[in-house]
């Protein structure tokens, strides 16, 4: 026997036991959606390497250590996207869609990095990117928290708190950026590899540093929102004005920086304390500067990621997860003239009986088989062809959820007997 191929590590199947709650999700997000604005834009799995260089930064995890990068035959340095938001920002600029355009658009799949698997957090992962591209005030920040906080009551989610800050201008956070280099220079000796690195680098993304040794100096450190101009203020009290108007609660972290270089003014988080470590669930922020990064006309920016592998965990504890959807239906045939008589019936009732559901068995098996497979089906009517049904020129029809006897009807009357026991029996499909 050959050896068994294993699943890469990190990469999960998602199994047929999963999928309704999946596809609830997706339906769920696809409405709001809708409900909001925002139009669907698909972007390839690969891209440029260097297009999450310039977007993402040098000095980010993401960059220096999860990245599937790789040169194709052609020589090209290509990435498996981490992330969608510069595939995004990338599209709207080869694409011509910008030029003075405002965009609402969103975008899933996807996303790959290399990083420790561990619970909510894979190799190969998927999420909903959405991004609102030409709106330069606090408002279009408001309304695209409001839609995520939507996004919880409707799939009955509580256990999730929202976090905001503001990362001012470029031109404030180099104000900030000296303090911290100042600040952090002293502390270098108890620095770990990786910020020692980044001090020179990109000193805010120490703030994102999870090293519990750490904590206690990152702690003491200057805060961003005292170096903030008088602008992005006022951007970030007119947020938290809205947020509270449209009854959002949410609290102020001054520590809140984004893991991405692009980020400007405005950045959130909806964290949960349902998944252990893997506290965030929908991250976010405003990027002002990426479109003109990436080689666009300067356009403002603002968008959100959300981990769709943790929101269906988050479905489950919460017990919104669907039920497995049961079959109205299930034909039941023994002989070879049953099953011959059975494959065009079962077509038949699903022309009238249409997303309702209609299972043949197959593969055999006397009746008392074919009845228990039936059963586990939940499906609510069973129809039952046999030689006997057959040389009478009938079918049997018997309802599978409560203790009744069966009746038959003529072959060609089935889809309108089966009909009137699912009303009898007020069997729905929702």
């Amino acid at each position: 026997m050959s050896q068994q191929i294993q699943p890469v590590r990190g990469m999960n199947d998602v199994l047929p036991a999963d999928i309704g709650t999946w596809q609830l999700l997706e339906s769920r997000l696809r409405g709001l959606m809708l409900e909001y604005g925002y139009e669907e834009l698909r972007v390839p799995v690969v891209e440029h390497t260097d297009l999450f260089h310039r977007s993402i930064g040098e000095y980010t995890d993401i960059v220096e250590k999860e990245m599937y990068s790789f040169a194709d035959a052609g020589g090209e340095r290509l990435t498996l996207r981490p992330e969608a938001t510069a595939g995004v920002v990338r599209a709207a600029i080869s694409n011509g869609l910008l030029r003075g355009a405002r965009l609402k658009l969103w975008t899933s799949g996807p996303m790959f990095r290399h990083e420790r698997p561990q619970k909510g957090r894979f190799r190969q992962f998927h999420q909903l990117s959405v991004e609102a591209l030409g709106f330069a005030g606090p408002d279009v920040d408001a309304e695209l928290i409001a839609l995520a906080a939507r996004l919880w009551k409707v799939l009955g989610i509580t256990r999730v708190r929202l976090m905001v800050n503001s990362l001012g201008t470029p031109e404030s956070r180099q104000a900030y950026r000296a303090q911290l280099v100042e600040y952090f220079t002293r502390h270098e000796a108890s620095l770990d590899e990786d910020s020692r690195r980044r001090l020179g680098g990109n000193p805010l993304r120490i703030l994102d540093s999870k090293n519990p040794a750490l904590q206690a100096i990152i702690a003491a450190a200057p805060v961003l929102t005292d170096s903030l101009d008088a602008e992005s203020r006022a951007h970030f009290d007119t947020l938290c004005t809205a947020l509270t108007a449209m009854g959002i609660p949410f609290s102020v972290n001054p520590r809140l920086v984004r893991g991405l270089d692009y980020y400007s003014r405005t950045v959130f988080e909806f964290v949960t304390d349902a998944l252990g470590a893997q506290d965030a669930i929908c991250s976010g922020g405003r990027y002002d500067g990426l479109v003109a990064q990436l080689g666009g006309e300067a356009t403002h920016g603002i968008g959100f990621a959300l981990g769709m592998e943790r929101v269906v965990e988050l479905m489950r504890q919460a017990g919104t997860a669907p039920a497995a959807r049961a079959p109205a239906v299930y034909v039941i045939a023994s002989g070879e003239r049953a099953q011959a008589v059975a494959l065009p019936l079962a077509e038949q009732l699903r022309d009238a009986l249409p997303g309702q559901g209609v299972h043949l068995n197959l593969g055999g098996g006397n009746f008392k088989a074919q009845f228990r497979r039936a059963d586990r089906s939940g499906a609510c009517v069973a129809v039952i062809l046999g030689d006997g049904e057959l040389d009478r020129g009938v079918a049997a029809v018997k309802t599978l959820r409560r203790e009744a006897g069966q009746s038959e009807c003529a072959l060609a009357d089935v889809a309108g007997r089966v009909q009137t026991v699912l009303e009898e029996e007020s069997w729905t499909t929702t």
